[in-house]
């Protein structure tokens, strides 16, 4: 582990020793529909929105016999609705008809879901089944390059650099952590490093 690595891990642990869930959820699917709602929206709109979604629909069953139509009007303050609607439909239909309605545990499997990415993969491969995975959101790519822990200019490279740097136990509690830091300490915008508990230290 670099030096800069070492850093960033003992402030992080320092900060945030037992970082939380931003998304709430009660089960591996409904994590699946807010995962797939936070896409080009903030964790405090998707948790806004979701228990009128899941009051009507918290399993794939009842998901796929609501209408695109429904789904869409309880999910418009989420952005990109339409296509978000569905997706929502769509996978939950397929995970009746072939996952027994259950979500799958492998990222080929839930790739293979209409609206999942390797990003949402990865987050529910973390969060819901406790596998080993770095989902790299917008806040993870930018500390990370802040910090020196890549150079990488797309977010597969960033997440292959961060894979290399830290062990896999660590990965989804650093995932976790630096998610709840940049919010707090580390933001795109107005940054000043000398607020910044590890941008100030990095910078010495």
């Amino acid at each position: 582990m670099n030096k800069n690595a070492q850093i960033v891990k003992e402030i992080l642990d320092i900060y945030f020793p037992d970082p939380g869930i931003p998304l709430h959820h009660s089960n591996p699917y409904t994590l699946l529909v807010a995962v797939v709602l936070s896409a080009r929206s903030t964790d405090a709109m998707v948790n806004r929105v979701t228990p009128k979604l899941f009051e009507k629909a918290s399993t794939p069953e009842k998901m796929a016999h609501l209408s695109e139509a429904e789904i869409r009007e309880i999910i418009k303050p989420c952005g990109l609705s339409p296509q978000k609607a569905k997706a929502l439909r769509s996978l939950s239909q397929i995970l009746v008809d072939d996952f027994k309605g259950k979500v799958p545990a492998t990222f080929e499997e839930l790739e293979s879901l209409p609206g999942v990415g390797h990003k949402t993969a990865s987050v529910v491969m973390a969060q819901a089944f406790d596998i080993p995975a770095f989902p790299v959101d917008t806040h993870i790519f930018r500390c990370a390059r802040r910090w020196g822990l890549s150079e990488g200019k797309t977010v597969k490279r960033v997440e292959n650099d961060l894979k290399k740097i830290y062990l896999p136990e660590d990965w989804i509690r650093l995932h976790l952590q630096i998610i709840h830091f940049a919010r707090k300490f580390c933001k795109s915008g107005r940054h000043f490093v000398a607020n910044c508990p590890i941008c100030s230290v990095l910078s010495k």
